[in-house]
């Protein structure tokens, strides 16, 4: 049985397979209505979210599966007390595959190793969040028609933003990438996701507090929100949560394909003017989410 705890849990080829089948399902989704009869998907949301579980609960549905689960902790047995390994203990023996967010790192790992079906990782506090990461890779190939030789831009809160630190983790495989890191210095990327997949592969790469300065090199701008969630205090949240926001003004200097992502939910760190613009993909990426959580489970169903 096979879970998706870190996106490194997928090989190129897995993951290249994954784009593949969503792709398929874009073009032909008839083909996949009963794909999933009779089975069943649990969303286990710990942690507040509309586009992960959403998009899950509609991947499922469309499948032909049925879905059960909470969307809060505060409505589930957790507000008594109950934790995680008995949680996925019980709900196992009801579902065929969990899809779990949770806010501490490493309790999706917990689940796997007490689940009788797949685990899916939505996201573990600002650890890993693989599906969003295999929704970005679906996104930027069906931009760019491809994964490889690309100047990928990461914008905003780089320390705590899990979806940074996967995609990072994802894109160091392919050839030919270089990353520009661009957030303030309270908010840099780990050292460990610089050392362990930047560095190790000897992958060029700069950082810089200037979105200015750098986005007329980028092939791929990945803006994400200050997450007011993570921060200890008050102050440095308000300090820093407008460090960086995206305008009509500062993309004239951009490339003309320049593919904007993010992860959503949007803050402001994006200006409203922008969605109109023909390079802004995220509204496009959301959408993607949906598909390729489909072929995930197909996938992880063992669903031919």
């Amino acid at each position: 049985m096979k879970n998706l705890i870190d996106i490194l849990d997928l090989s190129v080829d897995e993951i290249n397979e994954l784009i593949d089948t969503a792709n398929d399902i874009i073009a032909n989704p008839e083909k996949y209505r009963e794909k999933c009869r009779y089975k069943k998907l649990a969303t286990l949301f710990f942690e507040p979210s509309t586009r992960t579980r959403l998009s899950f609960e509609a991947a499922m549905m469309e499948l032909g599966g049925n879905v059960l689960g909470f969307s809060e902790a505060a409505s589930s047995s957790a507000a008594k007390g109950e934790s995680v390994a008995d949680t996925i203990t019980v709900v196992s023996g009801y579902a065929d595959i969990i899809a779990m967010r949770h806010p501490k790192e490493g309790a999706p790992v917990i689940a796997a190793s007490k689940s009788l079906v797949p685990i899916i990782n939505a996201g573990d506090g600002g650890h890993h969040h693989p599906t969003q990461t295999l929704t970005d890779l679906l996104t930027i190939s069906r931009e760019k028609g491809r994964l490889d030789n690309m100047t990928v831009g990461l914008c905003g809160d780089l320390k705590f933003g899990r979806t940074v630190h996967s995609l990072i983790a994802a894109m160091s495989r392919y050839k030919g990438i270089k990353f520009v890191l661009i957030s303030p210095e309270e908010l840099k990327v780990p050292r460990y996701v610089k050392e362990t997949y930047i560095k190790s592969k000897d992958i060029s790469y700069e950082q810089t507090e200037s979105l200015d300065e750098a986005i007329d090199k980028l092939d791929i701008l990945y803006m994400t929100r200050v997450q007011r969630e993570r921060f200890f205090n008050e102050e440095d949240y308000i300090r820093l949560k407008d460090s960086y926001i995206l305008t009509p003004e500062k993309l004239k200097s951009a490339k003309e394909d320049l593919c904007i992502l993010h992860p959503l939910p949007r803050v402001n760190e994006i200006s409203t003017a922008v969605d109109s613009d023909s390079r802004a993909c995220y509204f496009e990426q959301a959408r993607c989410g949906k598909f390729i959580r489909m072929a995930l489970i197909l996938k992880l169903l063992e669903v031919k």
